[in-house]
């Protein structure tokens, strides 16, 4: 009787500690309100559930070695994929995956979000920051003929895009580069005084600022890119895009900066980034350099008080504005128009730090959340019918004996959906598969047991006896099958990626609860019914 006790205030623990698990309970999740992403608090079971379950986004991410050759990329997938996990944590989204598979590849699931590219953009954004001071020099234009020149000897512009042909307002804006550049020599070797960077390149209103007009913007893009006319660009110098376009009656010009290839400071030194919103200057991003930073910042600004500083990301402009006075650790990145939701990628990524290397997505799915419902609705169904099927078989073949399975069932049911809680499991497609065939391992293990004590029934021994040696008999072949699959979950675990994971971790968790219900619980069942009937009642089985 102590032995019983015993065995039925571990079964209430037990039920305790998994109602526990399964209770909803309060959590802060970070969700998108209005473009915003703020702090929500919800009350929710403790479960939960995967990509396929609730729609969302599955990125595949690998080195571009278009732009960057790499020896080793496993190991600099390695080193990305903390900075991937940080900058996806700082997303906002609920129960993410963020993975290595293989040794060329990153598995980026993300529950819930629909927008691809704003997903897309944050992984890979490379994040890099400097800062620049503007050319003051006129550097750019007084090698204009010569790059013309290289554009009519290579015959580049033949094989550069097309530029559009309304090129009327670029060869206006022109003549303000002829003019200001009225000293330039004439046609000497390898030089020209035409030729579409002296048609379509013109100063801008600060030193070091260009403009191209968006029918030019192809060409000249194009041709900047060319090998020989980047070793003709000036010395010590960095020509780089920038991210603002202006407007010029009807027309509409791309900027281009040319600036001091020396980075005053750039973006090692970041401590903090915060998306703002500021009712003059629109969205932007406010960061503070950690003491080293600040103290260099505060020095190389006060020796340029009066200049333009570009503010360069990924190799990018996001502005340049004049310093007034020496900068101290603060400062900030205005968005350009842009709208918060943008600042606050930009920030998060900042915060996360660069990539070591460049990252392309190679395959992106997404994933509705209707067929997640779907597949939940799908599962439910497959799992009632299991249920269902299983409870009339054994009730109708095992009679009581098969009720007291049905009993332990439930419990089984119980103990594997608090073991996915408490292992901070998610729940997948594939792991409801797992769910509904551990369903019938657990009542395997009970017909072996039932078929046993049959036998021993068969064999004259009394009530007590036969449960006690059926159980007995019963359990190498239990322990033997269950150890196998067990072992195949472990590889399948292993070996294979997110959603074969899911179904290998739930397969493990419902043969752990089948193995203590059809050992344990069904025996203490059986117990109960002795001490109520003292052995004396054959046993329906």
């Amino acid at each position: 009787m102590q032995n019983l006790k015993t065995r039925l205030a571990v079964i209430a623990a037990l039920v305790l500690l998994s109602a526990w698990q399964l209770w909803p309970r309060t959590v802060v999740e970070r969700i998108s309100r209005d473009g915003v992403f703020v702090d929500d608090t919800v009350s929710r079971v403790p479960l939960k559930l995967g990509l396929d379950l609730q729609g969302g986004m599955h990125l595949a991410l690998e080195v571009d070695q278009s732009k960057q050759t790499v020896e080793n990329v496993s190991e600099a997938l390695d080193l990305a994929l903390k900075v991937v996990r940080t900058r996806i944590d700082e997303f906002g989204v609920a129960e993410p995956v963020v993975q290595k598979v293989g040794d060329d590849r990153i598995i980026v699931e993300l529950p819930g979000i629909s927008d691809r590219e704003r997903a897309s953009a944050v992984v890979q954004k490379a994040a890099f920051l400097k800062f620049q001071i503007t050319d003051e020099t006129q550097a750019l234009e007084r090698v204009i003929p010569r790059l013309d020149g290289i554009v009519k000897e290579q015959k580049l512009a033949n094989a550069a895009p097309t530029a559009a042909a309304d090129t009327g307002a670029g060869n206006a804006l022109g003549g303000l580069l002829q003019s200001a550049d009225s000293t330039a020599k004439a046609d000497t070797a390898g030089t020209s005084t035409d030729g579409p960077f002296r048609r379509g390149v013109s100063p801008g209103s600060m030193p070091g600022q260009y403009v191209v007009s968006k029918a030019d913007y192809p060409l000249i893009r194009s041709l900047l890119e060319n090998p020989l006319i980047q070793a003709a660009l000036p010395p010590g110098k960095d020509v780089r895009w920038g991210t603002d376009s202006l407007m010029l009656g009807t027309q509409s010009y791309q900027t281009l900066y040319v600036l001091d290839s020396r980075a005053i400071i750039d973006g090692t030194y970041l401590q903090t980034a915060t998306p703002n919103q500021d009712p003059l200057e629109g969205a932007k991003v406010d960061f503070v350099f950690n003491t080293e930073g600040g103290s260099r910042f505060r020095k190389e600004t006060a020796r340029h008080i009066g200049d333009n500083m570009a503010i360069v990301l990924d190799e990018r402009v996001m502005s340049a504005p004049v310093i007034q006075s020496a900068i101290g650790a603060r400062g900030q990145i205005t968005m350009g128009g842009r709208d918060l939701q943008a600042a606050q990628d930009l920030a998060l990524v900042l915060r996360a730090g660069s990539l070591p290397v460049p990252l392309k997505v190679a395959e992106a799915r997404e994933i509705g959340a209707s067929l997640g419902q779907d597949s939940i609705d799908s599962g439910i169904l497959a799992g009632s019918i299991a249920i269902i099927g299983v409870i009339v078989v054994m009730v109708g073949y095992y009679r009581y004996s098969g009720m007291l399975s049905i009993a332990a069932l439930v419990l089984y049911v119980l103990f594997t959906l608090a073991a996915l809680a408490a292992f901070d499991a998610v729940l997948t497609l594939p792991g409801l598969a797992g769910f509904v065939l551990s369903i019938g391992i657990a009542v395997d293990a009970n017909v072996l047991i039932f078929e046993r004590i049959r036998e021993e029934l068969d064999h004259g021994k009394t009530v007590r006896t036969a449960i006690e040696e059926g159980f007995q008999h019963a359990m190498s072949a239990i322990v033997d099958s269950n150890v196998s699959t067990v072992l195949t979950a472990a590889v399948l675990y292993q070996y294979g990626t997110g959603p074969v994971k899911g179904f290998a971790v739930t397969l493990v968790a419902g043969i752990a609860a089948s193995m203590i219900t059809s050992i344990f619980v069904t025996k203490t069942f059986f117990y109960v019914w002795l001490s109520r009937t003292r052995g004396e009642q054959a046993l329906s089985i």
